[in-house]
């Protein structure tokens, strides 16, 4: 797959008024990881006592002062052969939620970069930057803002990737099989918003660990012209990679 050489994208003034939903990970309990305080040091990293908490902006805000790095689901080595095939050196990418991952590192590290990061915790972008200039990565873009609402113009990504962003906006959905329309209207605004941005024929890729019986009837809603493929990675449990690609759509006259 060939992608085309991107524009900058315009960035249109609506930063005020983010929402107050928050996307890192679709769990039921407190979930155990490694991560780094910012003096390097490992230490284990135990969930907040109600997911709930991942609903609220002070939550990530207080997290990220403290903690250094944390990757959510896999790191980059898990699906970097998955990613590959998807990515050429000149492709625009945006990533979602990008809190303190290293994903956009090491998508650099690989040749591409053309990268946008947002968040919306400004603790989370400021790091980032900081983070990025003392390593000389300051062709990164990090930006605070809201992924239901992508301050962006039309059709100006190659690709759009979030890795277990999407996760939260479900964490009060209640039954997975029928969720509240209140998540699924977030849900459709987050993907109708990453619809508009991608350029035709540029590829969504969602990491998750959503299974496909509970995502397909939200990726194939009528409104998109994407096609709709996933793969799985990691050892024991599996994790799921979703690509969508926007298919462009002719109109017969």
């Amino acid at each position: 797959m060939l992608l085309k050489k991107s524009n900058r994208c315009g960035l249109q003034l609506r930063f005020q008024g983010f929402s107050k939903q928050r996307s890192r990970d679709e769990e039921v309990k407190p979930k155990m990881g490694t991560t780094k305080d910012p003096n390097g040091a490992q230490k284990s990293r135990v969930g907040p006592s109600t997911t709930l908490a991942y609903l609220d902006p002070q939550y990530w805000d207080e997290r990220f002062t403290t903690e250094e790095h944390y990757e959510w689901l896999k790191d980059y080595s898990h699906f970097r052969h998955l990613i590959q095939s998807h990515l050429n050196p000149s492709s625009s990418i945006l990533e979602l939620g990008c809190g303190n991952s290293q994903l956009c590192e090491e998508l650099y590290k690989d040749g591409f970069t053309e990268i946008t990061c947002i968040d919306l915790s400004a603790v989370a972008v400021e790091n980032m930057q900081k983070k990025l200039l003392s390593k000389g990565l300051q062709e990164i873009k990090v930006l605070e803002a809201d992924m239901l609402d992508l301050p962006f113009s039309n059709e100006c990504f190659d690709v759009v990737i979030e890795k277990g962003t999407m996760e939260v906006l479900f964490v009060d959905s209640g039954d997975p099989w029928n969720p509240r329309p209140a998540t699924v209207t977030k849900v459709m605004k987050m993907l109708e918003g990453i619809h508009r941005v991608l350029k035709p024929d540029g590829i969504y890729i969602s990491i998750s660990f959503g299974q496909p019986h509970f995502r397909r009837p939200l990726f194939e809603a009528p409104q998109f012209t994407w096609s709709v493929e996933w793969s799985t990675f990691g050892d024991g449990f599996h994790y799921f990679f979703y690509t969508l690609k926007k298919v462009t759509v002719l109109c017969a006259c």
